[in-house]
């Protein structure tokens, strides 16, 4: 087994813990709530309602604390943002509840039904600001969690990784320069897809899946990164491939996406969400020739022209050599007369500077 395998699988071992810690909750949880009735069964405030009284208290302390528990494993994934919005909601509608009938009070002194106006009051103020809250919670970020507990980011927007931006291996070499200074994000489910590939049946589908494991660690230790994995699984996932999945993240975080997939990047910017396409960044960082330019180029291979010779640049761009078939496997000096732009990429046009 390879040396990512335990690392990734760190973020399991992570969530098996947290699953054990709140396992040890709900059962400290039940015990406490046994002590407690306990204690209510043997208060004297129920003598006298007779010799089952006792046993009744303490079986419904254990049915409310079951409910509880049960309620609670009934609803596994909870969004922080929708507790907030709940409770601020309620916190707020009982706060106007009572600055509106404090106001009301003199009118309602002599009135019989005055607990009934006000009963009413608080139950339209609470679902008022709770089902606004709940609407526009997305545009609320001086609520609690948001800003206790979100970590700050380095950048303006956070970038999400794609598996074709991991695997491609560029992205790891871009990171190294320090020109990537905002939070990189690494999808659950990305990593999901990462790991079939890794154990796919298909020897070159594995290499590619476990080179970009070896890629993602990289990423995730370096000092100069500001790496998260995201964990969560939002509602709107539900049915959709990782591609939309992706682009629903990028517009739930606010972010870019980082791909080398030509497909996806159509998609996203339909949906008019921001991104950064590694072939893209590749094309606009090769060096630009003009005709009459001189450069060196070892010749590796014949062209197809009878007298043509062919060489590489440092970033893969084609360089077709004139007059340089006769000089295979050496490095010579060639001027530039054109250059031409194709889907593949980049070709030079040289023709050898020596004697002929």
């Amino acid at each position: 087994m390879d040396q990512a395998t335990p690392n990734i699988s760190s973020g399991r071992k992570s969530s098996i813990a947290d699953s054990v810690a709140v396992l040890a909750l709900r059962i400290i949880f039940i015990v406490v709530a046994g002590g407690v009735g306990t204690i209510w069964s043997q208060s004297r405030d129920f003598n006298g309602y007779g010799g089952m009284t006792p046993f009744l208290v303490f079986s419904g302390v254990l049915i409310v604390a079951f409910g509880v528990v049960g309620i609670d494993m009934l609803i596994p994934r909870k969004r922080i943002e929708v507790i907030s919005a709940i409770y601020f909601g309620l916190l707020i509608g009982l706060m106007l509840t009572y600055l509106l009938t404090v106001a009301l009070t003199p009118f309602l002194l002599e009135n019989r039904f005055k607990a009934y106006i006000d009963l009413g009051i608080l139950t339209v103020l609470c679902y008022i600001c709770t089902s606004i809250l709940l609407q526009t919670k997305d545009d609320f970020r001086f609520v609690v969690p948001y800003v206790e507990f979100s970590r700050d980011l380095k950048g303006m927007k956070p970038l999400i990784l794609d598996t074709s931006a991991i695997i491609d291996g560029r992205l790891a070499e871009l990171a190294d320069t320090g020109v990537l200074d905002a939070q990189l994000v690494m999808p659950r489910f990305v990593l999901m897809e990462l790991q079939n590939i890794a154990d796919s049946s298909d020897k070159l589908r594995r290499v590619r899946g476990r080179r970009g494991l070896d890629i993602l660690n990289r990423l995730r230790t370096s000092d100069s990164l500001d790496f998260m994995m995201y964990d969560r699984e939002l509602p709107e996932f539900a049915g959709q491939p990782v591609d939309m999945k992706l682009v629903l993240l990028a517009k739930h975080l606010d972010g870019k996406l980082v791909t080398g997939d030509f497909n996806l990047n159509k998609v996203a910017k339909l949906h008019n969400v921001p991104v950064i396409d590694l072939n893209a960044i590749a094309s606009a960082l090769r060096p630009q020739f003009l005709p009459g330019e001189g450069f060196q180029i070892r010749v590796v291979k014949p062209g197809e022209g009878h007298d043509q010779g062919i060489g590489y640049l440092d970033d893969g761009t084609m360089v077709v050599v004139e007059g340089g078939r006769e000089r295979l496997n050496q490095t010579v000096g060639v001027v530039v007369t054109s250059t031409l732009q194709t889907q593949a990429g980049r070709m030079i046009f040289t023709k050898f500077d020596g004697p002929n």
